[in-house]
């Protein structure tokens, strides 16, 4: 079986990483001593390996490295429900924190921390048998997950260059912000994530603020109501590496059909069903459902609209008994009715995957992924609240003092601002004309029809 080594940094990273432990763990019958207690032992341990490590006396353990820069989330981690579950050694914790400074988690602090995290990963990475990749969570706007985030990516892409990198990053929001120098630290993570990794799901706290009360109708969302939604997400997304479907897809073949170039490589993900508990009753799950929410920009955990741009390539993971040729019919119908939503120069751009078992408590669901155009939103938003302190060079001395050059700002900008002109590009490029390809080196050819 081709594994996955996860790892989580920071209190971002970490709460969404044990909440996503959670969830699989109920998937595939593990309880929380990770001894499998579940119903149906050919379907949940076929594809067990994935994931977890088989250990003495039958028990699993997930294949996770937990980082931090300070000891307070590994032990929250620790004392979490499944905080049995993982390997004790592969708690790695520093003590002084990164201060929501990404100098420090990246230059400082955490590059102290960096080698013991890497002999944890290549410990992990030595019992595979074959290994697929690596998954990271993480946070853009703190500063362990981060600085550390992105300079583990570094060192992992220097050791393992031939494997897929996958990121879930969660970027900062308009009106959710926990720190105040979040565009800057968010603008030199991107600035790494546009070179290190493969495939990057983005996900943001204002988007699911927006499904909690729009949608789910919450009055006060907590962070633990947010983090079970990215968890559908993650859950959904990894769903056909996990388990034996009709179409199996692992990492690599995920990239292959999202990613037209290198650098585009900035998912939206969506879920379905979701409907607010009192209104469950009033409505039916169906294939046509499913499809219409997916697509429905309501149900995307990024916010940027997707109306306003177009779909270079779409990945659609649909679970439960369902049948092939309604779901192909459905997707077929999404094609032909919003045609100028997609880009007209790759043609049949929606990937579909079938997997027979739902989600815990569900009948059906699908998990959505869209590499769009108008995620470039997201990235203006940034660059303007960056620019705005970057020219007053505020808040600019915790950074140099780490070390750190003016230079590495101006360069991490103009890169992020460089993927939003690529991404306008592509929106733009008409099947009829000439244009050059963006997406780094690889591309200075002339594309033409």
């Amino acid at each position: 079986m081709r594994e996955i080594v996860h790892i989580q940094t920071g209190q971002c990273g970490n709460q969404i990483g044990c909440k996503f432990w959670e969830v699989i763990s109920v998937e595939h019958g593990i309880d929380a001593d990770g001894c499998y207690k579940g119903p149906d032992k050919g379907t949940q341990l076929d594809r067990i390996t994935v994931y977890y490590d088989q250990a003495a006396r039958g028990h699993y353990v997930p294949r996770s490295v937990l980082v931090d820069l300070e000891p307070g989330t590994m032990d929250a981690a620790k004392s979490g429900g499944y905080g049995r579950l993982f390997r004790p050694d592969n708690y790695v914790f520093g003590q002084s924190g990164a201060g929501n400074n990404w100098a420090k988690g990246h230059y400082t602090e955490g590059a102290e921390l960096v080698d013991s995290v890497l002999d944890v990963i290549r410990k992990e990475s030595e019992h595979c048998d074959c290994l697929q990749g690596f998954q990271l969570c993480h946070s853009l706007g703190g500063g362990t997950g981060s600085g550390m985030g992105t300079l583990l990516m570094g060192k992992i892409k220097e050791e393992f260059p031939d494997r897929i990198m996958t990121s879930f990053s969660v970027g900062p929001s308009p009106k959710v912000s926990d720190t105040v120098v979040e565009p800057y630290n968010a603008t030199l993570s991107v600035h790494q994530l546009i070179e290190l990794t493969d495939n990057t799901v983005c996900i943001d706290n204002e988007a699911l603020y927006n499904i909690c009360f729009r949608t789910l109708k919450l009055p006060n969302p907590s962070y633990k109501d947010l983090n079970h939604l990215v968890c559908l997400t993650m859950s959904g997304v990894t769903t056909s590496l996990r388990f034996p479907g009709q179409l199996n897809a692992d990492l690599r073949k995920l990239s292959v059909n999202m990613v037209p170039f290198p650098r585009l490589h900035f998912f939206v993900p969506g879920f379905a069903p979701l409907t607010a508990s009192s209104s469950q009753n009033y409505r039916s799950i169906s294939v046509g459902e499913l499809t219409q929410q997916m697509f429905d920009s309501k149900n995307m955990m990024t916010d940027c609209n997707p109306n306003h741009g177009k779909y270079l390539t779409v990945a659609a993971i649909f679970r439960g008994k369902l049948s092939m040729k309604e779901v192909d019919e459905h997707m077929l119908n999404v094609q032909n009715k919003n045609s100028a939503k997609f880009v007209e120069w790759i043609p049949q751009n929606i990937k579909t995957a079938v997997c027979d078992i739902p989600p815990t408590g569900m009948q059906m669901s699908g998990t959505f992924l869209g590499n769009t155009t108008s995620i470039q939103d997201l990235f203006k938003r940034i660059s303007e609240q960056f620019n705005a302190m970057f020219r007053r060079r505020a808040f600019l001395h915790w950074y140099t003092g780490e070390g750190m050059d003016e230079m590495e700002f101006t360069e991490a900008e103009s890169n992020m601002s460089d993927l939003v002109s690529e991404y306008q590009q592509y929106q733009e490029a008409d099947i009829d004309e000439e244009f050059t390809g963006g997406g780094g080196e690889d591309a200075d050819e002339e594309y033409t029809d």
